[in-house]
């Protein structure tokens, strides 16, 4: 396990993920938070319940686990899982330090090493 400022989750968020898991109704399953090439800057993040993998990073969050793979873990380490309800949607959304640019729908980024390529932002912003 490792120290749970690696990732953390708002109480909205971790609310959210614990409904979910109640209705998934198996004890096996986290959150699995990870970044994949794509969006509008280059990488965006992913969110899925899943259960622990080989590799994984483990991040006990007082209820649930949170589970990150070891390619994700740097680009996401100190970020903040937010869980946003407004009249814009509902829908998580990833407050990541690491990001040198975002797109304006939270769900893509760059990194100053490199990480993603900027596009123009197909979410409407």
């Amino acid at each position: 396990m490792i120290d749970m400022t690696t990732i953390t989750m708002t109480p909205s968020a971790a609310s959210k993920v614990r409904e979910l898991l109640e209705q998934e109704n198996d004890p096996t399953l986290g959150l699995r938070v990870f970044v994949a090439g794509g969006g509008c800057s280059g990488l965006q993040y992913g969110m899925t319940l899943d259960e622990e993998q080989e590799g994984d990073t483990v991040i006990d969050q007082g209820g649930f686990k949170v589970f990150v793979d070891e390619m994700s873990l740097g680009y996401i380490t100190g970020s903040e899982v937010d869980y946003v309800d407004s009249l814009m949607g509902a829908g998580f959304t990833v407050n990541n330090p690491n990001a040198v640019s975002s797109c304006g729908c939270g769900h893509s980024f760059r990194t100053a090493d490199g990480g993603g390529e900027s596009r123009s932002c197909g979410c409407g912003h």
